[in-house]
């Protein structure tokens, strides 16, 4: 068999596609009123669906729980068996189902609606079961699925998909919702670590590689190769940062004719080296500055010039901040 399975995959993607097209021109103000009862909810937004259904009604669940709407995810025959009690009184229900018809979610529609509890649901059938208990109907009928035997849920599947997206993102515009609401979210996220992660959390301030300016250079080179940092720093009598000696220095340092371990420290040392007198900076853009400035390492002071801490460009990196 000589299949062309690039052709067959760009043919699904197109199915696919043009399924979300023609929802596009189906959408009307359905959409309007479901935001309205979900933004009116004083609970949480409990997503329910059986099969395909319910595996894609878990990722939604998460989606709106990750952007502001408090929302978790029912199987229907878990309900069945107890969990009902799960859906409180202030709660909104999101159902789908794409015939309308699946037994295990039909089966716990009347005792939602016995607590007059608001009931969306996603089929592709108004006058189904669902449709008909539903306060809300949005429409996820598709004229083909992607499956060759246009059997297996895929188009189907990949319009609930987008539709949970499409209500999730109405209902961020509506609550004004911000990055930083999104980050607070995910904390050991990238978002997070880039909006909450400062200078303070991740600088060293133990053990640092300091030594008093006319210090010779032989002690602190000792000193540098204590540290760990590939640079030592140099302080004047009133223990405020007076240079930096890196690596980079000696090598240039070895190349003048009349170099001595004997000499002072400072002799060679780059002096008024950047530094920044805020630890509360985030470590974002403590990057930036790093990155602009072509250094590896950088120096917290306090406004006074004393050494609070530093912070290398490694430490960065290896907590994930860009």
């Amino acid at each position: 068999m000589n299949n062309d399975y690039i052709a067959i995959a760009k043919k699904t993607l197109e199915i696919e596609a043009q399924s979300l097209r023609e929802a596009v021109e189906k959408i009307g103000d359905e959409i309007t009123r479901t935001v309205e009862i979900i933004l009116a909810c004083r609970g949480k937004l409990v997503i329910t669906g059986v099969g395909k259904s319910g595996l894609i009604g878990a990722k939604i669940a998460a989606t709106f729980a990750s952007t502001g709407t408090p929302s978790f995810f029912l199987h229907p025959t878990e309900a069945l068996h107890g969990d009902l009690g799960m859906i409180g009184k202030e709660d909104v229900v999101l159902a789908i189902s794409y015939s309308g018809e699946s037994e295990e979610l039909s089966s716990i529609l009347p005792h939602i609606k016995r607590f007059n509890i608001p009931l969306i649901g996603m089929t592709r059938n108004g006058e189904s079961t669902l449709g008909r208990y539903s306060d809300e109907v949005i429409n996820i009928n598709v004229t083909q699925e992607a499956c060759p035997l246009d059997i297996a849920p895929t188009s189907s599947t990949t319009l609930t998909l987008a539709m949970g997206d499409a209500l999730a993102v109405c209902l961020m515009k509506a609550r004004n919702f911000q990055k930083e609401d999104f980050a607070s979210f995910h904390p050991g996220g990238a978002l997070g670590r880039k909006l909450f992660v400062k200078v303070s959390d991740l600088m060293r301030t133990q053990n640092l590689p300091i030594v008093d300016e006319n210090t010779p250079l032989k002690e602190a080179i000792l000193t540098l190769s204590e540290g760990r940092l590939g640079t030592v720093m140099l302080t004047d009598s009133q223990g405020k940062l007076s240079g930096l000696l890196s690596d980079g220095d000696i090598r240039r340092a070895l190349m003048h004719a009349d170099f001595s371990l004997e000499t002072p420290a400072s002799v060679y040392a780059t002096h008024n080296p950047f530094t920044i007198n805020d630890a509360t900076l985030l470590a974002s853009d403590a990057l930036v500055l790093i990155e602009n400035k072509k250094i590896q390492l950088l120096v917290v002071t306090e406004p006074s010039g004393v050494i609070q801490g530093v912070l290398h460009l490694h430490t960065l990196v290896e907590a994930g901040i860009s």
